[in-house]
Parts: C-alpha cells; structure tokens; sequence
C-alpha cells in the first residue's frame, strides 16, 4: 500500500515513502512534519503502510477464494475513516 496525503504547508502531494526518506521532513518544503516526534512519526507511516499491505494481500486472497459471504466495507474501513479525518483539519493554506 503506497499512503499518499498532502503537506500541510506548501500544499504538494507526497507519499509516506518519501517522509520515511526525508527522515520525517516535506521533501519540498524541508520542514519536519512534526519536529517533537519525527522518529515517531516515520516508524508509524512504516507500520501503516506495511500493516496497509498486509490487509490488501490478505483481502486479495479472501476474494480470490470466492467464499459464500461477503464484506461489508464500514467493518474494515470504518475506524480508519476517523484518524484520517482528524489529518484533513486545520490545513495551513499560503497567502
């Protein structure tokens, strides 16, 4: 799973890959995404991209089994809905 969002500050897209690259820190702007908690921060975008594809290749081979049930979506997405709203607050917008 390749976890896209956009900065903050400078407005530009950028993938979790290119925040664990910087070391935490906008690969446009420089500026760390959260200076307190950096280290944090890229061990978590790590983890959630890895546990992201653990969950896609699981579900792939769910499906490709064709059982006799199906998945409702809210059960596998609906927590996640709420941590990435609280990310979509507060944008920073250039005058």
């Amino acid at each position: 799973m390749k976890i896209k969002g956009t900065c903050k500050r400078c407005g530009r897209d950028v993938f979790a890959e290119q925040i664990i690259a910087a070391g935490g820190t906008c690969p446009w702007d420089g500026e760390p995404f959260n200076p307190d908690y950096a280290v944090v921060l890229v061990e978590a975008l790590r983890e959630a991209e890895a546990a992201g594809s653990r969950l896609e290749a699981a579900l792939e081979e769910i499906a490709a089994l064709r059982p006799a049930f199906t998945i409702e979506a809210n059960s596998v997405l609906g927590k996640l809905q709420a941590p990435i709203g609280e990310l979509s607050k507060n944008l920073i917008t250039q005058g």
